[in-house]
């Protein structure tokens, strides 16, 4: 596991630890964004899609691949970009073996020398890749602008495709299959072979019960649950998706999907299982 590090929100003063999460390198290694821990984070207003990415060494063998900008959501409502030590910068006098710890100074031996940052800074391509987890790189997700309920259910469509899920397509409710007295909820369906996946268009953010429904549903099939909310979720409902493994993201307008926990992390790095 990665080395937590203490941030503290800008907008409410709050401290945190947060650490960084791991994925494997090609060579099978874990690798983590080392990050800075003397920088103060930067709260996100707008999201840019190169700026998602940052450049990491692997420790054990010197590939040098993009990896997702480490972001850390804060009960205020901010979210914060953590910052990460560029590749070649000097990093702690000793290392103890950490996933993505960097050593001071040279690169590790045999290895060659990763390119030198300008100003400090790396540059970076317009769409980086995902992080290697195959011999095909997937290629970049191109979201779609939400401007009414159906571009949010097309737009998590879209990206549940693009992780590698096939046949998605929206559940229809029929009425006289509702129970009298049931209160029919915003959420849409999405599903697909070895998935069930709700997409929340409204303005309400997704709770507990709206997350141990969608798992129950999983646990039944069984399939893959995936949750999309545009307003995000409660503090309670985010808890409970962490306990029971339930990826979760949520939308902008922008139509682009992002991982809220630990396990949609690990969906978007590794796909679907197969």
């Amino acid at each position: 596991m990665a080395e937590a590090v203490p941030v503290r929100c800008p907008s409410c003063l709050r401290d945190h630890l947060y650490a960084s999460p791991v994925y494997p390198c090609e060579c099978g290694e874990p690798v983590a964004p080392p990050l800075l821990a003397t920088a103060p984070p930067e709260r996100l207003l707008r999201r840019t899609w190169s700026e998602d990415w940052v450049m990491v060494r692997c420790r054990h063998c010197a590939r040098e691949g993009y990896w997702p900008q480490p972001e850390l959501g804060c009960p205020c409502g901010a979210l914060l970009r953590i910052p990460v030590r560029p590749v070649g910068a000097p990093g702690p006098a000793a290392t103890d073996g950490r996933p993505g710890a960097l050593t001071k100074g040279s690169p590790p031996q045999g290895s060659a020398p990763g390119p030198v940052p300008l100003g400090g800074v790396l540059p970076r391509p317009p769409y980086p890749p995902l992080p290697h987890m195959g011999a095909t790189p997937r290629p970049s997700f191109r979201p779609i602008a939400i401007r009414t309920t159906r571009d949010a259910v097309t737009a998590a469509e879209l990206y549940l495709r693009w992780l590698g899920f096939r046949e998605v397509v929206q559940q229809e409710v029929h009425r006289a299959d509702v129970r009298p007295g049931t209160r029919l909820s915003s959420a849409v369906d999405l599903r697909g072979p070895g998935l069930i996946a709700q997409v929340e268009p409204s303005t309400r953010p997704a709770g507990l019960r709206d997350v141990e429904c969608l798992w129950l549903n999983g646990l039944s099939e069984p399939a893959t649950t995936v949750y999309f909310a545009l307003a995000g979720y409660t503090d309670d409902a985010r808890s409970r998706a962490d306990e029971l493994g339930v990826p979760l993201f949520v939308m902008d307008l922008t139509g682009s999907p992002q991982p809220v926990n630990a396990t949609a992390d690990d969906l978007v790095a590794k796909g679907p299982s197969a």
